[in-house]
């Protein structure tokens, strides 16, 4: 019995955090959605186990922002601030953490930020659950994984300049990661020809991503800037209170002009991220031998089959919002409810 209060706090102490929690990385909706698309990329040999379950993995993709909440070892993990470790450090960070470490220290790291080094240390625990074949460690690690993967692939996540708070440019995190992505959905390509692949040196390939998101910053940015000119203060930002305070963010009018000379970076993005996901979702899987994962899809049918099918078809035809397929649209849904 106290094994259950314990669980049923730590339940409370997660809802309580989901209505409070700010949107510090891609948003729900993003999270969500790259998870149920690396699931439609994954080979036969997964792809049974991890459509029975994908829902499962599009609830629980938001799950370490929501842990910032009550793990105050938690933020860190979800980003790496480049400048803080010397200049190009995008090029000159050791791969492997224990070099790192003795380079920078780990209280550095710690500190200033170590996402793809967690990125491998989860890649790690999900391996290690295949070989366990314990289901409920596998959908937790790759939900995990999948989230600090995703979170490489932001932009704002290479930068001490995180929220353009260093150049007059504060609440660029949340318009860029999740204000042009809700406004902006139904206009995004969610296909992907990419299928999964594995991964030789997974270390390279999160530092790829970790690079091509850092090289977007200064665009970012300057975009911003030149934007803004055209905008008076009133039509550039809303003005609410809070608790007293004065909050100020972006205004809709401002976010989609952004959106527009952005062009396809944000939605690049969210298919990068999905890409990846299922590499690393893959390569864990073969580094564990392959495990059967059958006995662990039980009752898996021929309508089961034709139903996966279906669904990718709608995938490649970029029609799974339109069919009322998006999961993370039916769980944005239910919450709101």
């Amino acid at each position: 019995m106290k094994g259950i209060g314990i669980i049923r706090r730590f339940t409370v102490a997660i809802i309580l955090a989901m209505v409070f929690i700010t949107m510090e990385s891609w948003g729900f909706l993003v999270h969500r959605t790259v998870h149920q698309l690396a699931v439609y990329e994954l080979p036969a040999g997964m792809a049974p186990f991890f459509y029975r379950n994908m829902e499962d993995l599009v609830t629980h993709a938001p799950r370490p922002d929501i842990r910032r909440n009550v793990d105050s070892t938690e933020a860190t993990k979800h980003f790496i601030d480049l400048e803080m470790y010397g200049k190009d450090a995008v090029n000159k960070m050791p791969l492997d953490w224990a070099q790192a470490v003795k380079k920078y220290t780990r209280d550095s790291l710690l500190k200033y930020g170590y996402v793809p080094y967690h990125v491998i240390y989860m890649k790690g625990k999900l391996t290690e659950a295949f070989k366990k074949g314990n289901k409920d460690s596998i959908l937790y690690y790759a939900a995990d994984l999948g989230h600090y993967i995703s979170d490489a692939n932001v932009p704002l996540h290479t930068t001490i300049n995180y929220d353009g708070q260093l150049t007059n440019q504060k609440g660029l995190h949340g318009v860029w990661e999740s204000m042009i992505p809700e406004l902006e959905f139904s206009n995004y390509n969610l296909y992907s020809a990419h299928k999964a692949g594995y991964l030789k040196n997974p270390q390279a390939a999160i530092w790829t991503a970790v690079r091509r998101a850092a090289a977007l910053v200064p665009e970012l940015f300057a975009k911003e800037k030149e934007l803004s000119k055209d905008f008076t203060d009133n039509r550039k930002y809303r003005i609410q209170i809070r608790k007293g305070r004065e909050s100020k963010s972006y205004t809709t009018e401002f976010a989609e002009a952004y959106a527009a000379a952005l062009k396809t970076t944000i939605n690049d993005q969210l298919l990068n991220s999905a890409n990846l996901i299922a590499d690393f979702w893959y390569t864990s899987w073969v580094d564990a031998g392959k495990p059967d994962l059958s006995a662990l899809t039980t009752n898996w049918t021929v309508a089961d089959q034709a139903k996966l099918t279906n669904e990718l078809g709608l995938f490649k035809d970029n029609k799974l919002l339109e069919t009322k397929q998006l999961l993370s649209k039916k769980t944005e849904t239910k919450e709101k409810e």
